[in-house]
């Protein structure tokens, strides 16, 4: 039989399996939560927390407590020094180090499990449902050009490993899928980023693309080297069959209006996915919509923390699927196959179907500004600021926006530092859009800003080329997986980038 053929047969096989999980949703995620408990009561985990005794969800959620990645790093350490059977009952090989949105770097096990029925099960999963709505598609003849984060792997003991999520992805990937798989391996692993783009566009240009994944920011950068290397105008000229960008880590929308510049074709496909070193968890299942479909059966069970009722481990209240509710902000809780047990995973979601599951991500738990009530999250800055762009004719490539604090008589207000690719037409008439689009998303921002009461209107600078870059260079962050934090509560991050900014300035 063809492989074209047995791969049809395999996407249609489990479009099936799809189709169970969303029909019945909370079976799938019951089944699965007591294969875990069954697996594990045999660790350490399991035995100093009573697995045996966990007889329900019920159970579980009375008696399990909740981590952060700072309660869990003390097994995890001990799980990277080579003990058995701590977290998880199978040999951890793998930990993939992430450095999120802090400073401070993360190891997140990963298992043969997690690495079979979670991440290489997501990205076929995309696939199969990108064959569900577009029959007839042969994307397997060609190429797939990924943009992963640049790591090496390390090693830890004998057979013991750690490095970035992408790396040791591509340190395993299966041969059918690295033979169609673009850059090569050396160029994919490098860590230096400025010669890496320079390489990944040198080696691609002339291969047959049909598929680009990566994060928007550096797939436009990359995007922008190949024009210039190649003297096109845009990227259907270099790649005549590309037709789907698979995107995720950062919402799109600020960077929707570029693509359709780097990709003028009303053909060309966008499907946004997340997933993390901790997971893969949603994909976007249908045409036009950025919502995802929560995927229940990757060995993934899923709570939710109201934001409302938000108090980090010591959250009182923590629902399981059957509990939550439509627009809700949830910050999400996971269990896993890799070995994180109730893990504070730090974003924040809202469901916009509850059958089949769908949602949006809407941030950070430590991503939003409320120093004035106004409890502004990232997916009212995400939207508003793609609007002041569309209006004004502006590209941006990064942001960034902090408080300012209100002094003596004087009101507070918002500071948006933005590194544009393309300025706008007018500053002044952008942030005019930005604000009435932030006070169109969110009722209390348009309180707190409803004649000057609280707010004043956003102060918006231009920031100097390359600023965000060095900032994420000088961090140790440079990279494919890296994001700037959007929104912060404090001034910290901003003053550090204003401080980068000018001295950019300076050097002109």
């Amino acid at each position: 039989m063809p492989f074209n053929s047995i791969f049809t047969w395999m996407m249609k096989k489990r479009i099936h399996q799809i189709d169970l999980f969303r029909k019945y949703p909370h079976q799938v995620q019951e089944e699965l939560f007591g294969n875990l408990i069954r697996k594990s009561i045999t660790t350490t985990y399991g035995a100093i927390n009573d697995f045996g005794m966990v007889n329900s969800y019920e159970d579980y959620r009375k008696n399990i407590p909740l981590q952060t990645y700072d309660n869990a790093k003390l097994w995890i350490d001990r799980a990277m020094e080579g003990e058995k059977s701590l977290l998880w009952p199978e040999e951890t090989k793998w930990f993939a180090k992430s450095s999120g949105t802090t400073s401070k770097s993360k190891f997140i096990p990963v298992t043969k499990e997690a690495l079979e029925d979670c991440h290489y099960k997501g990205g076929k999963d995309l696939l199969a449902m990108y064959y569900d709505l577009h029959p007839n598609r042969k994307l397997y003849n060609s190429k797939h050009l990924i943009i992963g984060g640049s790591a090496e792997i390390n090693q830890l003991s004998e057979d013991s490993y750690f490095g970035d999520l992408s790396a040791i992805i591509v340190k395993n990937l299966p041969w059918y899928i690295e033979r169609r798989r673009t850059p090569s391996r050396e160029i994919a692993l490098m860590t230096n980023w400025e010669e890496k783009i320079e390489k990944m566009a040198e080696s691609t240009i002339k291969e047959d693309v049909c598929i680009i994944a990566g994060v928007p920011s550096w797939t436009m950068v990359l995007a922008n080297k190949v024009l210039e290397i190649t003297g096109k105008k845009n990227l259907k000229e270099v790649w005549p069959n590309l037709e789907l960008f698979m995107h995720g880590g950062v919402s799109f929308e600020p960077y929707r209006e570029e693509f359709k510049r780097l990709i003028p074709d009303p053909e060309m496909n966008y499907v946004q996915t997340y997933n993390a070193s901790e997971g893969f968890f949603g994909i976007q299942d249908q045409k036009d919509s950025d919502e995802m479909l929560l995927m229940l059966d990757y060995g993934i069970f899923y709570e939710f923390i109201p934001m409302d009722d938000f108090d980090g481990v010591n959250s009182k209240r923590v629902l399981n699927l059957r509990e939550v509710e439509l627009g809700v902000n949830y910050a999400l809780v996971i269990t896993t196959n890799a070995g994180l047990w109730r893990y504070i995973l730090g974003d924040t979601i809202k469901f916009t179907s509850l059958l089949p599951f769908r949602f949006k991500i809407t941030g950070r738990v430590g991503s939003f500004i409320n120093c004035f009530g106004e409890e502004l999250i990232v997916e009212n800055s995400d939207v508003a600021i793609a609007e002041a762009s569309k209006s004004t004719g502006a590209q941006i490539k990064e942001y960034s926006v902090a408080p300012i604090f209100m002094d003596g008589t004087n009101k507070g207000s918002h500071e948006w530092l933005i590194e544009f690719t393309t300025e706008p037409d007018s500053l002044e008439t952008f942030t005019s859009v930005l604000d009435q689009a932030l006070c169109k998303l969110n009722s209390d921002y348009e309180a707190k800003r409803t004649n000057n009461m609280v707010l004043k209107l956003p102060v918006v600078r231009i920031a100097a080329r390359g600023t965000f870059d060095m900032w994420l260079n000088d961090n140790k962050k440079l990279g494919g997986q890296n994001k700037i934090p959007r929104l912060r509560n404090d001034r910290s991050l901003l003053e550090q980038l204003l401080q980068i900014d000018g001295m950019k300035s300076l050097k002109k």
